[in-house]
């Protein structure tokens, strides 16, 4: 095959909508940031969603992987279990994740695994949450507003991490 004739191959995020792909490709799409496990606070009056960099327990800090995936929601019951359905629900999945951006017809980030071919993209980039956390171990629930952050939620247009 001539290298002319690869590149109209599409891959898989731009061809297929979140509940057709494989559960192979589903898990691809996670790019290792680690957002989806910080905890977050919501307002109840207004519904408005507030980041803290409060990790999960089983959040390895440094590697941005749950210590324990096949069996997250043993550990942590409300842990929540990221579908098509509850993708398309969701209103706190930060700007830069790839389920959010398949499900609005978005193109990936440079950085992402999947276009860059490197896991590690994600953390070179600043997009992940490596090293930025705390654990929730021990940690009192309504302390939790003195972890208020706002970086899950930046531009990355604005921060360098423009799509490509």
């Amino acid at each position: 095959m001539k290298p002319h004739e690869c590149s109209s191959v599409q891959p898989f995020w731009r061809t297929k909508t979140l509940e057709q792909m494989t559960p192979e490709e589903w898990e691809s799409l996670c790019d290792g940031c680690g957002r989806c496990c910080l905890n977050k606070l919501e307002d109840w009056d207004t519904g408005d969603i507030y980041w803290t960099n409060v990790a999960c327990t089983l959040l390895d800090g440094h590697t941005c992987r749950c210590i324990k995936y096949e069996r997250r929601f043993e550990t942590v019951p409300d842990c929540v279990q990221l579908d098509a359905e509850t993708v398309r629900k969701l209103k706190w999945l930060p700007p830069t994740c790839a389920y959010r951006l398949v499900r609005e017809g978005q193109e990936l980030y440079w950085w992402h695994p999947l276009v860059s071919g490197d896991p590690e993209t994600v953390h070179a980039a600043g997009i992940s949450v490596r090293d930025k956390t705390v654990s929730e171990d021990g940690m009192a629930p309504e302390d939790y507003e003195d972890h208020l952050v706002d970086w899950p939620n930046e531009d990355p247009k604005v921060d360098g991490a423009e799509k490509e």
